[in-house]
């Protein structure tokens, strides 16, 4: 059996990680964005209501 695996350069492995880099950080603020709207949303008192 042959290994048939492609190997990347370096520049090759470190565009790679700013593009993996760039993708964690978008999607850890579409997080934050959509808590920080749902909490505008439902407003601060929805953890004064009664239970």
């Amino acid at each position: 059996m042959e290994d048939d695996s492609i190997e990347l350069t370096p520049e090759q492995k470190r565009r790679r990680r700013g593009r993996n880099i760039a993708i964690a950080v978008t999607l850890f603020g579409l997080v934050v964005l959509f808590y920080l709207v749902t909490v505008v949303k439902l407003g601060i008192n929805v953890m004064n209501r009664p239970l």
